[in-house]
């Protein structure tokens, strides 16, 4: 799988170190020929920006919580949630999955996967189930990394990180050949209060 560099200012990471272009549309931020899929994980009951993201992408072919929304997950409609070690809410399912193209892409939380081996983990567990994008949550963190042929992203917390860097939440494009993602920071939200 190709994980291409785009020319944008919310350029985050290359994983295979060859530049491409894509235009983008400006406004919703739409590639021609790519699923938009909007990824973000532990809100921590700081739920409105769901809604936001909601406007902002209402062309987005999904939108994906990685867990501990700390909320119940019934009042928003179009997410796929999986359950986060701080969700007692009923409605939430500890992993999911969903196609998006030819490809197929697996949510857990990763709490309960091991600390220094968590993405070789969540990697294993997709290759089993047959997909090749692992969705996850837990840290904190951001990060995107490629193990074992498997495309895992975090997309960090838009609530409070833990590695440093601003709040932020993801965009994966998934095209039939190659994924795009790009980790969208606080700065550079533009969302309506």
């Amino acid at each position: 799988m190709r994980i291409p560099l785009w020319k944008t200012p919310l350029l985050q990471r290359n994983l295979n170190k060859k530049s491409m272009e894509y235009k983008l549309t400006k406004e919703t931020g739409s590639i021609a020929g790519y699923l938009k899929i909007v990824v973000i994980s532990d809100t921590h009951g700081t739920n409105e920006i769901l809604d936001q993201l909601r406007e902002k992408y209402e062309d987005a072919y999904a939108f994906v919580h990685c867990g501990d929304l700390e909320e119940d997950p019934r009042y928003y409609d179009r997410w796929v949630f999986v359950r986060g070690n701080n969700d007692y809410y009923s409605g939430f399912k500890d992993i999911a999955m969903f196609k998006a193209g030819k490809h197929k892409i697996y949510i857990e939380h990763s709490h309960m996967c091991p600390y220094r081996k968590r993405t070789e983990a969540l990697a294993r567990k997709a290759k089993d189930k047959g997909c090749d994008i692992v969705l996850y949550g837990h840290t904190h963190c951001s990060k995107i990394e490629m193990v074992n042929d498997i495309l895992t992203i975090n997309p960090g917390s838009s609530w409070w990180p833990r590695d440093g860097k601003e709040p932020s939440y993801a965009l994966l494009y998934v095209g039939d050949q190659d994924c795009l993602i790009n980790l969208i920071f606080k700065k550079d939200w533009n969302l309506e209060n």
